[in-house]
């Protein structure tokens, strides 16, 4: 979604992330396979394709993962990974004229949090906040800070040692002048355990959480 701010939503398709927690492969069945599937897309497309693709191939990957939301109407994971997808794709196209792909992101994310927010280690909760802090406060969209730390820390305390808690946190901490806070989320986003069969998303996420950490020692 980095492109997405208007000057600060580029950053934020590193997001979307976001997001990206193991599927739970101790109970694969057609949601876990299809959810694992477009992990891997996504993280194809945000870390190892140029970046004049990624438009194409994130709308082609939206429609997939909303064929999966349709079809699991009971299933908070492919809402969480269209928001995903959706985010990113409002991430690559940027500027204002994203907006209503994020909108639809938050309002995928509030469905997802609605059936099961716990769920692939509270990654609706992480993803909504990223979404709160990028976007721009009223009247333009529906930025808030308080409520990003809010969602952001709730999704810490589902998933306290994952990687995308830990990092979005610490860039939540960077991106509003609390660089020396980051530094501990950020190490510890570093020090996570290896996700099964996200070792791309994972490379990806951990060479951010570098570049970041660097940003916030330098402060």
């Amino acid at each position: 979604m980095d492109k997405l701010t208007f000057g600060a939503m580029g950053a934020f398709a590193l997001c979307l992330l976001m997001t990206m927690a193991p599927t739970r492969a101790a109970t694969a069945g057609p949601v876990e396979d299809g959810v694992a599937e477009i992990q891997r897309e996504w993280a194809q497309i945000r870390y190892q394709r140029p970046p004049a693709e990624r438009v194409r191939l994130f709308e082609d990957l939206a429609a997939k993962a909303h064929r999966l939301s349709e079809a699991q109407p009971q299933r908070s994971e492919p809402l969480v990974w269209e928001g995903i997808v959706v985010s990113s794709l409002a991430g690559e196209k940027g500027g204002l004229g994203a907006l209503g792909l994020v909108k639809k992101a938050k309002s995928l994310y509030e469905d997802a949090i609605r059936i099961e927010g716990s769920v692939l280690e509270g990654s609706a909760y992480n993803s909504l906040g990223v979404l709160y802090y990028k976007v721009p406060g009223w009247p333009i969209g529906f930025g808030d800070k308080a409520k990003a730390r809010e969602l952001l820390q709730k999704a810490l305390s589902i998933s306290p040692n994952g990687i995308d808690a830990n990092y979005f946190y610490g860039e939540y901490l960077v991106e509003t002048g609390r660089r020396g806070d980051a530094v501990a989320y950020l190490e510890r986003a570093l020090a996570a355990p290896a996700r099964p069969g996200r070792q791309v998303a994972d490379e990806g996420r951990r060479a951010e959480a570098r570049e970041l950490l660097e940003r916030a020692r330098a402060h």
